[in-house]
């Protein structure tokens, strides 16, 4: 099932950090992460997380580096920050409660 841009938008955040607060990343892999632990179903593209990564660095929420990798390819790097893991554990239980309750919304039949 596709799911609209809008209804995706609230979810790039919490998402990005909480990926972020299992290790540091560089932007590929989190769109590949993300498209495999959501079965295809969210699609990231570049154009949907570079920006908000940018956004969060300037935000201080996380911070990029460069490293080299095995093939001696330099990959830039993303990792959480304090803030950003104070925030990150904020997302995360926003997300819960506001998924909890649209569950509970969406579950109750219509009164006849």
């Amino acid at each position: 099932m596709a799911v609209s841009q809008e209804m995706m938008k609230g979810t790039v955040l919490p998402i990005i950090l909480k990926l972020l607060s299992e290790k540091a990343m560089y932007g590929y892999e989190m769109i590949q992460v993300v498209n495999e632990r959501t079965d295809g179903v969210l699609a990231w593209k570049e154009g949907t997380l570079y920006p908000w990564l940018h956004r969060l660095e300037q935000e201080g929420l996380v911070q990029s580096f460069w490293e080299e990798s095995a093939g001696g390819r330099r990959r830039k790097y993303y990792a959480l920050t304090h803030r950003g893991a104070a925030e990150m554990t904020r997302q995360v239980a926003g997300w819960h409660s506001l998924s909890r309750a649209v569950s509970v919304v969406l579950a109750h039949p219509l009164p006849t």
